[in-house]
Formats: structure tokens, sequence, C-alpha cells
């Protein structure tokens, strides 16, 4: 029986095998420490960055903060485009806000548009706007006839946040606004109800109609949900992944294109970002042949 071997002397080792080993290892240290470094780097941006969820709270706060200065502004916006001055390739953008918003807490968005060329059009429906959602929605189907009579667009563009798209949604569907609509965007719109609308009811009562109506199931949910979708309209659905007002998955509608952000409630109407991809619904880029 033969006896084990010795394990080799490194020194009988050939220079080419230990020079070839000993960089090997060389390297994949190398490689473990810069993976290392390029972690604990990226570690303030990935926990504290825009995109992180800190990041992204912090975000939210200040967006909301931006919503309520513009909420103060009222319903008394001075308007900031003519349609003397319009494409008429492209037709205007009707602003709805929602619950409890006024005018103004759409201004930062109705300026974007503007300085990018959009022709915009908002409409005073009541400073806590707590009516009917059908009676709001008449009131916008008049104000658009008005408009497109003495304009050269047949169609209209509407943005409508939160309530506000539900609007929009009853008009294009139940009163002939498919007519006249060309792209219905809603963001953050309750399109299966929230229960946050229980705080409308404890604090108005009997005087906000509105808030019954946005609660889970309710008689005007389920009437608006009856039917198919309007013809001819371009639905879409902006909603935010970190909205507490309206969660996402009350956001959801068959039929309509979903873009999702991960910023809250307020941002809809504040975050550059979400413009961004807003303007580029109402806008797609052309491409190249």
């Amino acid at each position: 029986m033969s006896e084990p071997s010795d394990p080799p002397d490194p020194s009988e080792l050939s220079p080419a095998g230990s020079r070839g080993g000993f960089r090997a290892a060389a390297a994949a240290a190398v490689r473990r420490s810069s993976w290392l470094a390029r972690y604990i780097a990226d570690a303030p941006s990935r926990w504290l960055g825009r995109r992180s969820s800190v990041g992204q709270d912090l975000t939210g706060g200040a967006d909301g903060l931006t919503y309520l200065r513009g909420l103060a502004r009222g319903n008394r916006i001075r308007r900031q485009a003519s349609f003397e001055t319009a494409d008429a390739s492209s037709p205007p953008v009707l602003l709805i806000h929602g619950f409890l918003g006024t005018r103004g807490s759409m201004y930062l968005l109705e300026r974007r548009m503007v300085e990018d060329g959009f022709v915009v059009v908002s409409f005073n429906i009541g400073t806590l706007n707590v009516r009917d959602i059908r009676r709001s929605a008449f009131l916008i189907h008049r104000k658009i006839e008005r408009i497109l009579a003495q304009t050269p667009w047949q169609k209209i563009d509407i943005v409508g946040h939160s309530m506000g798209g539900l609007i929009g949604l009853y008009y294009a569907k139940k009163l002939g606004g498919h007519t006249r609509v060309r792209k219905l965007v809603m963001m953050g719109t309750p399109i299966h109800g929230t229960w946050v609308a229980l705080a409308g009811i404890a604090t108005l009562g009997l005087w906000s109609t509105s808030s019954w109506q946005l609660l889970p199931r309710s008689r005007f949910l389920d009437e608006l949900a009856q039917g198919p979708l309007p013809p001819g309209v371009d639905l879409h659905s902006l909603s935010a992944a970190r909205d507490w007002v309206v969660p996402l998955r009350r956001t959801k509608m068959p039929g309509a294109a979903t873009t999702t952000v991960p910023l809250g409630h307020s941002s809809l109407v504040v975050a550059e970002d979400v413009y961004r991809r807003l303007a580029g619904i109402l806008r797609p880029p052309i491409l190249a042949p």
C-alpha cells in the first residue's frame, strides 16, 4: 500500500503558476472591495434619495404644502392664455379639481401647461365642491358647449384630479360627452370609492352629497360603473402608489391606460415628474419613421 504523498512545497511550484494564482486572488479581492465601496457610497442615495421611501415621503410632504398654498388661492385665478393664439390642431385642456378643492389647487399644474403651450381652461364649480357629482358634470357639459361653440375646436381634453376625474367620466359616459372629449386623464380618481370620504360626512354631513357618493359601493359609483366605456375617448388613469387618500387599488379602471408614480395624492398635481408624464399623455412624442 502506497503512502500518501506530501503536499507540494510552495517553493517547488512554477513561477508562472504562483503568479497566476496570486493575480486571480488579487483581482477577486479588488472586485469584492470595489463592490463594497460602491455599496457604501450609494447608501445615502439609496436610503435617503428621491426614489427611496424616506425621500418619497419628504417629497410628498413638500408637495402637500405646495398644494395647500395653491388651494388658498381659491377660485379667482387670472386667465393665462387666450384662445386667439392657440393652435387649432391641439385641443384645449379642461382642469377639474377634486373634493374640497379649488381652481387654485391646480394652479401650478395650469401654469406649467400654459408655459408649454397648452390652452388651459378651468371653471369655478364651487368653493367646496360638495354638490352631487352628476350636477357638477352637467355644469361642465354646459360650459364645454359654450367654449367649443366659440372656438375652432370640436373636442377637448379633460384632466380631473381625484373627484374631478369622476366628474369628467360621468360627463363623457352618461351625458353624451364622448362626442366632445378626445382624452380623459383621471389623476388619483376613486373609481371604486374611498373610505376617506367618511371624514367629509363627519364634518359636512347632509350638506355634502358628494361625500356619500365617494364611499365604496355607493349608488352613484354603481351607476357610473354600468354600461360600456365612452366610445372614442382615450382613457388614462394616472395614480400614486403612496396615496393614502385614494389607495392605488381603488383607482384601477379596466380599459384605461394606467400610469403609476411613487408619490402621494397631492403630488399628482404638483410634482414635476408627474407633469412630464401627463404632458406625454396629452402630447405623445412623435416617433421617427
